[in-house]
């Protein structure tokens, strides 16, 4: 038995005790605070994103051009031919793209091997040729001149098997391009311009592309135009023009081409320019947030409701 313990009896008045616990107050206080940064960053989050404001540029910084020339070492200094092209071969450094000129006229390109060598076939003019090659890097940055190497084109009636014969009746046509170098990406047209000198309308071009493609057009006069071609696939295309006019002379010209792979495709960023990462956020903040409002106001009404229901029934 406990001493000293005294038990009251608690009387029930029926009256609603006032709500002291809890105060609706103080939550919608804390509310409105919590929608001051919200609403800061759903701000930020409608705002243009840097993408909007800005471009990213990748790019290779020039480094030094190349400093070893080539050599060509085919065909030997005053060597006479009776037959055009001829085949021209030396070292390079490798990599390189070699152009070669004859009389400071364009007359091909090719790319010099990983072993550092070059090979190609070269349209000579009548007469004496002074060749000369030229390395070019990637950057189309050229290096120091290769050593000259004189030959001639003597006159003779024809010209060598795979080519079509010469008619040396009339003035010699030269083929030529102001695209020393040409360089595209798989799908996308790669064009070349050409120019012919000289020669007799109708003229006939016969292109062969490196890729197994093959173009032949004809053309009224001699004036300039440009082919188009398209490769499927990365590489480097040794591309073959040849120029043909009524009176069946011909003009040959070889060039190297580099298909670079397939650039990557830059997202597309959203029409209004907006951060959609923070704006993706926000989307998701603000129904939790209109939820917890709903939520305190529909027990604060609940509670008003149930105050003056009770009142009228005691």
């Amino acid at each position: 038995m406990l001493h000293g313990v005294k038990l009251i009896k608690d009387h029930h008045t029926g009256k609603l005790r006032p709500h002291a616990y809890t105060s609706y107050l103080p939550l919608i206080v804390l509310l409105l605070i919590t929608a001051i940064p919200l609403s800061a960053y759903t701000t930020f989050a409608l705002s243009p994103g840097p993408e909007s404001r800005s471009i990213s540029l990748t790019g290779t910084v020039p480094g030094k051009p190349p400093t070893v020339a080539a050599v060509i070492t085919s065909p030997a200094d005053g060597k006479r031919f009776s037959a055009s092209p001829i085949e021209v071969s030396g070292t390079c450094p490798a990599n390189t793209l070699v152009e070669i000129y004859k009389n400071d006229i364009f007359a091909g390109s090719t790319i010099c091997t990983t072993t550092g060598t070059f090979t190609m076939q070269s349209d000579l003019m009548i007469g004496q040729n002074t060749l000369i090659a030229r390395v070019y890097d990637a950057l189309n940055q050229a290096g120091p001149d290769s050593n000259k190497v004189g030959v001639f084109y003597d006159l003779l009636p024809s010209q060598s098997a795979g080519i079509v014969p010469i008619n040396f009746g009339g003035p010699q046509i030269i083929l030529s391009t102001d695209a020393v170098f040409r360089g595209t990406f798989p799908g996308q047209e790669l064009t070349m311009p050409l120019t012919l000198l000289g020669g007799v309308a109708p003229f006939a071009f016969n292109i062969q592309w490196g890729d197994g493609g093959n173009n032949v057009m004809a053309r009224n006069n001699n004036t300039s135009f440009s082919a188009g071609h398209t490769f499927q696939k990365p590489g480097t295309y040794q591309m073959s023009i040849q120029a043909t006019d009524a009176g069946g002379r011909v003009a040959f010209l070889s060039v190297a081409a580099i298909v670079n792979g397939q650039p990557e495709s830059v997202a597309a960023t959203s029409s209004s320019g907006t951060n959609t990462g923070a704006l993706a956020s926000v989307l998701a903040l603000w129904p939790l947030y209109v939820s917890l409002v709903a939520v305190v106001l529909s027990f604060w009404f609940g509670e008003i409701r149930e105050k003056r229901v009770l009142a009228r029934t005691i």
